[in-house]
């Protein structure tokens, strides 16, 4: 289908906000949004257009269902000022993904990642030159039938936004300290824990505030049925590097997100730092126990917004335990800089993540 690139009048456009590392995590957003809607059993329409609010029935099928999925991926400027993105083909598959899950159509690849890079194209102003600096894009899709009653929507709004964000880390890379929840679950077999959906973030928000309020940066989930194996960290996947090995946990549960740079991990120590990574059930009782003995040399989240995240400390059961020496680790250091240095092309590409954006 051919996107409608709709013009924008002078009065339109929205002053910048300074693009440096001031600019803070999803706040500014750029002038133009991509829009593609789905009515009569097929997506119609679609077009870039201005940024705006849209027009709901308060019945919305959104509104009372969560029947919303989402996806986040950044666009970069590089060194030598080309504009590229980090493998959003993954971040397109995993939203059909969720899509399948949740009873949502599909949207085609081909139309999802033509209307990502025109709309990036067209703001490629609002990204910023400094390196930690990004533009942030969300596709998003919801539910829009105006009906009060337990089924799938018949209608829906896919969309694209975008906007200019700071490095994550504006003091520089510092570690954050994780507490383990017991009370709280973000996600159990057969539910929808592998999908980026609304309804996720929303069960998470409890265990994320007695966090916050015991003096935590972050939550570190257990699986829902046993509270013993160690799952997710807040937005993040987690790593842990116990002796010479990494662990993080399997997907086969289906109970946490496959992430982009989770998957980007593996494969650099697979194939680029030849070290050993297992893909297994961890017990929380063998990280504590770690921490003890020094076997847990180094944990480490990873994410779009943060890449990699590292842990110093982790609450369990009313203490606190040093992760290593308590600061970064060498082999998140090195992650962080081998992702980094590809997305800003400073570094080779190898697994051809980059896919570049402008110039065409």
């Amino acid at each position: 289908m051919k996107i409608e690139a709709q013009p924008l009048a002078p009065n339109d456009l929205k002053p910048k906000p300074p693009l440096d590392n001031t600019l803070g995590f999803g706040k500014h957003f750029s002038d133009r949004m991509f829009v593609v809607d789905y009515q009569g059993g097929q997506w119609r329409s679609p077009r870039i257009q201005k940024f705006q609010p849209f027009s709901l029935s308060p019945a919305a099928m959104c509104l009372h269902y969560a029947q919303e999925i989402f996806e986040g991926l950044k666009a970069y400027r590089t060194h030598d000022g080309r504009v590229t993105m980090f493998r959003p083909e993954a971040n397109i598959a995993r939203m059909n993904r969720s899509a399948e899950l949740l009873q949502m159509p599909e949207i085609d690849p081909a139309l999802f990642l033509e209307g990502m890079k025109q709309l990036v194209r067209l703001e490629r102003d609002w990204i910023p030159k400094t390196e930690g600096c990004s533009l942030y894009v969300r596709p998003t899709m919801i539910a829009v039938d105006p009906f009060l009653g337990v089924r799938p929507s018949e209608t829906y709004v896919f969309f694209i936004i975008a906007g200019p964000v700071g490095a994550y880390y504006p003091r520089g890379f510092v570690p954050v300290s994780i507490m383990v929840s017991e009370k709280h679950v973000r996600a159990v077999r057969g539910g929808i824990g592998c999908c980026k959906a609304a309804a996720n973030y929303a069960a998470s928000l409890g265990g994320q505030m007695e966090a916050k309020k015991q003096g935590f940066d972050q939550v570190l989930w257990l699986d829902g049925v046993n509270l013993r194996y160690c799952e997710e960290v807040g937005t993040m996947n987690m790593f842990f590097v116990l002796g010479d090995t990494v662990v993080t946990a399997p997907l086969e549960g289906g109970t946490i997100l496959p992430g982009v740079t989770r998957d980007s991990v593996l494969r650099l120590l697979h194939d680029a730092l030849k070290v050993k990574a297992e893909e297994r059930l961890l017990p929380i009782d063998e990280v504590i126990d770690g921490a003890k003995s020094g076997r847990l040399q180094e944990a480490f989240g990873s994410g779009t917004a943060a890449i990699i995240s590292a842990v110093n400390e982790i609450g369990f059961r009313g203490e606190r335990f040093k992760v290593g020496n308590g600061g970064i680790g060498k082999l998140s250091q090195r992650l962080y800089d081998e992702l980094v240095g590809i997305q800003y092309g400073r570094k080779p590409d190898p697994f051809g993540w980059v896919t570049q954006v402008f110039p065409e």
